[in-house]
């Protein structure tokens, strides 16, 4: 991925999408006016932050991005498979309607351009993926548990179904989650990776020291895309630990309650 920085907003690219029809960004912690654990650009409107504070900097975003900031799609995530595609009929909705039908949503898809849709993560895998040929965007949240139920593979089958791309020519992005390293798990979580049809070895390694085991929810996720009809060298992976860097990542894990958000997404043009 490469720095970019907008009106003092610090966002991270991906380098294969490049491309004139798609602005996309991941947001780091730099450019908003939060304070405290949640400084600077908390994105996160539950997180425990001042909601002023959340709505400057996602004001702040929108003027980088390009977007007004009811123009700003992000729906409630609850770590499930949920997916909800944002077209015309959705837009024609009144505010509380959409509201309501972006609860327990994880992941969104779009072919409407000159809005942004997104994820908000600390931790968890963020997923875009693009068709650059029929112009359709996906952003996906990937918790362990969206991973174990390959929610980034039903975003494909529903770009598929919806508006009939090809796996084969699309492009995906995992951006900046906890590293493998740093996300050591208990056995719950091993057996529902394990039913899921994951063989642990190729996303996880036991440590000798503790036993306990650690996944790589990247390489699951990879796994999941390149299982979905996504070609190896579509898919690009950002390789940053929200955990190991907090000069530049809010982490859940490592700040517990106390953890802003970023936002993962994309506008159409």
């Amino acid at each position: 991925m490469i720095f970019t920085e907008i009106k003092a907003i610090n966002l991270l690219q991906f380098n294969h999408f490049k491309q004139e029809n798609l602005f996309h960004f991941s947001t780091t912690i730099k450019g908003g006016v939060s304070t405290g654990d949640y400084t600077s650009l908390n994105l996160g409107m539950y997180s425990g932050d001042d909601i002023d504070n959340v709505a400057e900097n996602k004001e702040r975003l929108a003027q980088a991005i390009g977007v007004s900031e009811e123009d700003i799609y992000i729906p409630y995530q609850t770590h499930e498979d949920k997916i909800l595609t944002i077209d015309d009929s959705f837009l024609s909705k009144p505010d509380l309607e959409k509201v309501k039908l972006m609860n327990g949503i994880d992941a969104l898809i779009t072919d409407r351009k000159n809005i942004c849709i997104g994820v908000t993560t600390a931790d968890c895998v963020p997923v875009l993926i693009f068709d650059p040929e029929k112009n359709i965007l996906a952003a996906v949240h990937a918790g362990w548990k969206g991973t174990v139920a390959k929610i980034a593979a039903k975003t494909v089958a529903k770009m598929k179904e919806q508006f009939d791309c090809d796996p084969t020519k699309l492009l995906a992005g995992i951006a900046p989650c906890i590293s493998q390293e740093r996300f050591e798990v208990g056995e719950e979580v091993v057996d529902a990776f394990q039913q899921a049809g994951f063989i642990m070895e190729d996303i996880g390694y036991r440590k000798p020291e503790t036993g306990k085991m650690h996944i790589d929810l990247q390489r699951a996720n990879e796994l999941t895309l390149s299982e979905a009809g996504i070609p190896a060298d579509n898919i690009e992976i950002a390789d940053l630990c929200t955990y190991s860097n907090p000069a530049l990542f809010f982490s859940a894990r490592r700040q517990s309650v106390h953890s802003g958000r970023m936002i993962t997404g994309g506008v159409l043009r």
